[in-house]
């Protein structure tokens, strides 16, 4: 059994084909690959502060504001605030003088003054905002945009000065609907604060207002109220105005407001008008309260007691992970946190093998950001503070930068991944070489590839495994997963063979550890059925369907991958040609459904590199395809090569037209699989399938040459090392080897190895990659300099 390579998965071509090779090595050291989440505001989320946070009134104030707007912010946070921008120092600026505050008393008496208040106000509504709506909307209807924005989901609060629920001692004949107006709501704090031991929220059984009181509903369930807020814009005649406006309320927002055509006004002559409002899971934060107005935060260990303080109900803070997978670190979490693992959510998941930083969202429950950042720190008694302010993060995780937040995150919630990649002992012809490969990467792109993670790093592929399941063939299917694999770790090896060879069922399950879930999760079902192995299909369904739909996934990349390679084969790998595929800007459904984004995602799919090869776009909708537009010979000069798409396989998609639709075809076909029909018997293998653009051009990109002699010493620094006052990677000008240091920013559908593949020219197989680094190692003990360099900054090749 042979190892996977890049040719196994389809991927073969590149755009710079007349550049040398470069030889490097890939993720030598853990700081070598560094992974940065971009937010959907597109900023570069760092480690900003190790030091406690603390919350303040203005928390609790923040209820009712934008739910991206800090409530909590650490006191070394406020050094950097200026030079992160505006809406950072004003923040700042209205927490400066608030002093730290217990666990158990977290709300401070000072509240920030008015105009720090109105300041940081400012701050959830960048001026690039209004800049971007002046094309689309008048002044005054920009204005309540913003105030609208700025009140956040929950509309604003009104007092009924303690005369809720009273009956009124006469009711006027003459004025039938104003006796039966509902007063308006209390203060939601009202709720919070009669909730406890013993107590009845107001509006539940008991509380005032009867059951089903002034909460509205049964049980006066909070944050019930109907939101009537509204913004129209002026009647737009122009479709692709209307369709404009959409999409950027779209970027602008991620979802957190909605626009529709109103069907409430006049029909008029002059266009429709276009509703702007508040999502109606844009920002409310799931579960609700239950019979008896329960606030949020069951399941956190609180026993059921309303949430601490008048905080919003999530906290978000920055996670920064070195060589655990996102999942795992999740896990760890949420035993340190004392919560359950779905209370945790992230954007996306990341790389394991390198250092990661992203956000992360926490439904509180009880806790409070001092709650979180003690258990989190391990300062209960096993670690003290200055511990914790000079020494790393346990078990390769720290966390940082925490804040109130009124929404949790949700998968897709990002702009994509910036990265630090570092290849060591760089070999190439001459330094023209390099800085070739680099500006045709800049100015040209590559290939977008699905890249090797995507189809495990054993040398049974995970595409193989889903192609089974797509043809219905369970016994293979099981056959190999179960199968034995080089190079695995000795207590999985000695599990496998136990059943594969011994046919010791009960031993295998006894070895087989709990990280190797599908394996585990076939041996248990036979365990069930006494052994019998007959019921493949029954066995298989007890793996948990998002690693099953992972190896189907895994199928539908890998033909795109081939397909792709003959198309580039074909047309190049510069311009558009007849019978390629691209977004139709004129349908509806691309303004609402398909956007921008480099790939529109199916329930379940998942992409992105930086996101550990999976990054899920968040479903508000059910998917509908987007319509796409087949190119003939008078559309060429309209579109670039980064406009040209290609199908995954499904039933919802169109096949590229001419030869090249046939040869796509043809490929499925000699699989066993029918290309005009993905519907499955069992629902959850039949494709829907997606479009993926088949170029990605990085946003940024520059690089650094840089020599060394110590082939261990980091040349590259994580935010906590900077954090904690660790020297900085050292360089020497005349060291003895080479190696190039690559900043780029991608989107969320690419993947860094393929950006380095093109770089290179070289396999990005984690086998492969490993052998040059076997060999660096023997290199460096065999000559005892570390490699040969010529001094000239050049390498020579082997």
């Amino acid at each position: 059994m042979q190892q996977v390579m890049e040719t196994d998965v389809g991927i073969s071509e590149y755009v710079g084909f007349d550049v040398p090779k470069i030889e490097g090595i890939i993720k030598q050291r853990f700081t070598d690959f560094l992974v940065f989440e971009v937010d959907l505001d597109s900023q570069v989320i760092h480690l900003k502060s190790l030091d406690m946070p603390t919350s303040s009134k203005k928390g609790a104030e923040n209820t009712s504001s934008d739910p991206t707007a800090d409530a909590a912010l650490p006191p070394a946070e406020k050094s950097e605030a200026t030079e992160e921008g505006p809406s950072d120092a004003a923040e700042d600026a209205s927490s400066k003088a608030l002093p730290a505050a217990s666990a158990d008393a977290p709300a401070v008496d000072s509240a920030p003054k008015e105009e720090e208040t109105s300041s940081a106000n400012q701050g959830p509504w960048p001026e690039r905002f209004t800049e971007s709506l002046k094309p689309f909307l008048s002044e005054n209807a920009i204005a309540k945009v913003k105030q609208m924005f700025l009140e956040g989901p929950e509309p604003p609060f009104v007092s009924d000065g303690g005369w809720g629920g009273r009956q009124a001692k006469k009711v006027d004949e003459d004025a039938p609907e104003a006796s039966a107006s509902a007063p308006p709501e209390p203060p939601a704090q009202e709720e919070a604060d009669t909730r406890g031991k013993g107590k009845r929220g107001r509006g539940g059984r008991g509380g005032r207002g009867g059951r089903g009181g002034r909460g509205g509903g049964r049980g006066g369930r909070p944050g019930a109220r109907e939101d009537h807020r509204k913004v129209l814009s002026d009647p737009i005649a122009s479709k692709e105005k209307r369709t404009g406006l959409h999409k950027i309320v779209r970027e602008l927002f991620g979802g957190k407001l909605d626009t529709e055509t109103d069907t409430t006004a006049e029909p008029s002559d002059d266009g429709s008008c276009i509703a702007i409002k508040w999502s109606k899971s844009g920002g409310r934060g799931g579960r609700g309260g239950g019979r008896g107005g329960r606030p949020e935060g069951r399941g956190d260990g609180g026993g059921g007691r309303g949430e601490r303080g008048s905080y919003p109900s999530y906290i978000h803070f920055t996670l920064q992970k070195t060589n655990r997978d996102t999942q795992d670190a999740l896990a760890h979490l949420s035993r340190t946190l004392h919560c359950n693992v779905k209370d945790l959510s992230v954007a996306g998941t990341k790389d394991k093998r390198g250092v990661t930083v992203q956000r992360v969202s926490l439904r509180r429950g009880n806790k409070t950001v001092e709650d979180i950042y003690k258990m989190a720190n391990s300062l209960n008694g096993r670690r003290t503070m200055e511990e914790v302010l000079k020494e790393r993060g346990e078990r390769g995780i720290r966390v940082t930068d925490f804040n109130y937040r009124k929404a949790s995150l949700e998968l897709g919630m990002l702009k994509g991944n910036g990265f630090v990649i570092t290849l060591r002992n760089v070999r190439a012809d001459s330094m023209d070489t390099i800085d070739r490969a680099m500006r045709t990467i800049k100015e040209k792109g590559f290939i977008n590839y699905y890249g090797m993670q995507r189809f495990g790093t054993a040398c049974i592929p995970t595409h193989s495994i889903g192609l089974a399941l797509l043809k219905g063939d369970w016994q293979k299917a099981v056959s190999l997963i179960l199968r034995t694999r080089p190079g695995e770790h000795p207590e999985v090896a000695e599990a496998r063979n136990a059943w594969l060879v011994d046919g010791d069922l009960d031993r295998a399950l006894e070895l087989m550890p709990r990280r190797v879930v599908a394996e585990r999760c076939i041996l248990e079902s036979y365990k069930k059925q006494h052994g019998e192995t007959r019921n493949a299909m029954g066995a298989l369904s007890t793996i948990p369907r998002n690693l099953r739909l992972m190896y189907v996934h895994a199928y539908q990349s890998y033909v795109w991958n081939a397909i792709v390679s003959e198309r580039i084969r074909i047309h190049g790998p510069d311009k558009p040609a007849v019978g390629d595929l691209v977004f139709d800007e004129s349908s509806p459904s691309k303004a609402e459904d398909g956007g921008e984004d480099a790939e529109v995602v199916a329930e379940g799919e998942e992409t992105n590199e930086g996101n550990g090869g999976r990054s899920g776009k968040r479903s508000r909708k059910p998917w509908q395809p987007p319509k796409v537009k087949t190119l003939e010979e008078a559309d060429l000069d309209k579109y670039s090569i980064f406009d040209v798409i290609m199908p995954l396989p499904g039933k919802d998609v169109d096949f590229p037209g001419g030869a090249l639709g046939e040869r796509y075809r043809e490929f499925l076909r000699l699989d066993g699989l029918d290309p005009n029909n993905f519907v499955r018997k069992q629902k959850e293998y039949t494709l829907g399938g997606s479009y993926r653009k088949i170029m990605h051009l990085p946003k940024e990109l520059s690089w650094t040459v840089m020599r060394y002699t110590d082939p261990d010493v980091p040349l590259a620094q994580s935010d906590e090392d900077k954090l904690l006052g660790m020297s900085p990677p050292a360089t020497e000008e005349d060291g003895k080897f080479l190696a190039l240091q690559i900043n780029l920013q991608l989107g969320t559908a690419a993947y860094a190895t393929m950006a380095l593949r093109e770089v290179t020219k070289t396999e990005t197989s984690s086998h492969y990659q490993s052998t040059l680094t076997q060999a660096s190692e023997d290199q460096k003990y065999r000559t005892g300099d570390g490699g040969e360099g010529d001094g000239s900054g050049t390498a020579q090749g082997r």
